[in-house]
Parts: structure tokens; C-alpha cells; sequence
């Protein structure tokens, strides 16, 4: 089962989006929300590297639950999530 024990996340210049780990058993997934997917989320949202976080921060229910819906649906190195995953 997906989890997220960890509450990290950053902001990742050259994608353009906010990277979170998910965890499942001894494995750990890379989860990335594009900016896209955060001003969706949050409209009123600045395009600042701090309000993208506090976005995620803001909205971590929804995210956690679009991460573990795209795990689900396909294991792959690692997941973007997008505009059309909210």
C-alpha cells in the first residue's frame, strides 16, 4: 500500500513542478505535481517557487490521493501528475 511517510517536497526548476516520495514497503516512488496541476488546484496561486510549495502543502489530501490513484493504475519509475489527475 502507497504511503507517504515522508513530508518532504521541492521544487524542481527544470520540470516546472513540486517532487514528493511516496513509499511502498521497502520501495520509494518519486511523485512530481506540475505547476499546471497547482494552479488548477489553488488558482489565486503566484508563480513563485515559495507558492508553489505552499500550494502543495495546501492541497497535500488532494495530491496524496491523485498519486495513489496514478500508482494504481501503472507501476513506473516515477509519476507525473498533471492538470487532468485533478
Amino acid at each position: 500500500m502507497l504511503n507517504f511517510p515522508n513530508q518532504s517536497r521541492v521544487f524542481d526548476s527544470t520540470r516546472h513542478a513540486v517532487r514528493f516520495w511516496g513509499h511502498d514497503s521497502a520501495m520509494e516512488w518519486s511523485f512530481f505535481v506540475t505547476e499546471e496541476a497547482l494552479k488548477r488546484l489553488q488558482p489565486n496561486m503566484a508563480r513563485s517557487e515559495a507558492s508553489l510549495l505552499l500550494a502543495f502543502d495546501a492541497n497535500r489530501p488532494a495530491i496524496y490521493a491523485a498519486a495513489i490513484k496514478a500508482y494504481k493504475r501503472e507501476r513506473r519509475g516515477s509519476y507525473e501528475l498533471a492538470v487532468a489527475d485533478f
